[in-house]
């Protein structure tokens, strides 16, 4: 069922809150070449084409009228988690999602005209470690409780998958807890969003790749939950348009693949026959080293796009190999090196 939002000519009031990372200013660059009006709300105002207002993400402010009679409001607030899970961490991980999510409850709510779709950041996480099946949105299990290898070396899960899993879950409780019947409320369940860009995560597995260190992280089987930055793009746009999709959506390609066949397609991108392998105990140091958590890389997240599937959406990018290749041929057109 297509949505009541005009195509063609009619630009787009989209305000992004918190959308000065990554994913952000590639979803501003996007909607602004396509012709619509973009505003970033962000606590750091910056230099851009488009136009940025200051927000603290916990006060209201002159950011509000931005709101007033926009079409679509996209909140990627949230402290990164590439990090380690210490406690201050932890609290920032959850104050920098939960509260400006209720903030932009309470805004929202006293508008005149409010937004007609409001999406709210999320996390594929928040399902449970899989390698048995996919996991999509009608039918995959949310983690927290799991099971982690089998037989002898079967044991719960790291506390602190269940804490980031726990995370996502207050943080979609808050976006859904209050009803707004004027404004349609997405949760993008996102994955690994690969894009040819400095300090993403292609950036920092395609260097592994090409100084020989792109083997098999782990055991291998984990699985890789991944989508190319122009399809996540396009389904944005695909999820504003169309009003019967509501709810948690997975942001994910349809075929996630093992860890050992993730990094062999991201070698051959490369023209790296071989990488070595970093076995579980070696992660676990090095990542102890770089401040961060292998949650990031050892959690297997079998997830695929039920919704977009089931809605016709056209995946440009469905195949990693495909996908990888794509984005080492930009990376080399714009000359970045290492």
């Amino acid at each position: 069922m297509a949505s009541n939002f005009p195509h063609g000519r009619h630009r787009l009031r989209i305000v992004l809150a918190g959308g000065s990372g990554s994913v952000g200013s590639m979803l501003a660059w996007h909607f602004q070449e396509q012709g619509h009006h973009v505003t970033v709300l962000t606590r750091a105002p910056y230099t851009a084409s488009w136009p940025t207002v200051h927000w603290d993400g916990a006060h209201p402010g002159p950011w509000v009228e931005t709101l007033e009679g926009a079409d679509v409001c996209i909140n990627l607030s949230g402290r990164s988690i590439d990090c380690r899970y210490t406690a201050e961490h932890r609290r920032q991980l959850y104050d920098s999602r939960i509260g400006p999510t209720q903030l932009l409850h309470n805004v929202i709510a006293n508008l005149a005209q409010p937004p007609r779709v409001w999406m709210n950041a999320s996390a594929a996480t928040i399902y449970r470690h899989a390698l048995d099946r996919d996991m999509d949105e009608a039918t995959g299990e949310i983690g927290g409780n799991e099971q982690i290898g089998e037989g002898i070396w079967r044991r719960r899960a790291p506390e602190k998958w269940g804490f980031i899993v726990h995370l996502v879950r207050e943080w979609e409780r808050v976006f859904f807890a209050t009803a707004t019947p004027r404004t349609r409320k997405i949760a993008l369940r996102t994955s690994l969003v690969m894009s040819p860009q400095p300090g993403t995560v292609f950036a920092v597995l395609s260097r592994l790749a090409r100084v020989g260190l792109g083997g098999t992280q782990g055991s291998g089987e984990q699985y890789v939950a991944w989508m190319h930055e122009r399809d996540y793009a396009r389904a944005i746009r695909f999820l504003i348009d169309h009003e019967e999709i509501e709810g948690p959506v997975n942001m994910a390609s349809p075929h996630p693949l093992p860890n050992r066949e993730f990094m062999a397609a991201l070698r051959q991108a490369w023209n790296m026959p071989n990488g070595l392998p970093a076995p579980a105990p070696l992660l676990e140091l090095s990542m102890f080293l770089l401040r961060k958590e292998t949650e990031l890389i050892l959690k297997s997240r079998r997830v695929v796009p039920g919704k977009l599937l089931e809605a016709g959406f056209p995946f440009e990018f469905p195949a990693w190999a495909h996908a990888a290749e794509d984005l080492a041929r930009q990376w080399r057109a714009a000359d970045r090196g290492f």
